[in-house]
């Protein structure tokens, strides 16, 4: 009996992460919104990594 209440109660909880990646994908990502790439950052406070991205695209811009 323990098995199966412990069983139901893992597929609930993947079942709500499941759903939790399919509407909210951004959240699960990581730092600053997932990939480098992106203009976007989700952060309060920038991560030392997007700081770098950042200067490094600043700086890439003025030597244009």
């Amino acid at each position: 009996m323990t098995f199966l209440v412990t069983f139901v109660l893992m597929l609930a909880v993947i079942a709500i992460m499941a759903v939790g990646v399919i509407f909210g994908r951004r959240a699960i990502k990581g730092s600053c919104g997932g990939g480098m790439a992106k203009a976007e950052c989700v952060c309060v406070e920038k991560c030392d990594k997007r700081k770098k991205f950042d200067a490094e695209q600043t700086a890439a811009s003025l030597s244009n």
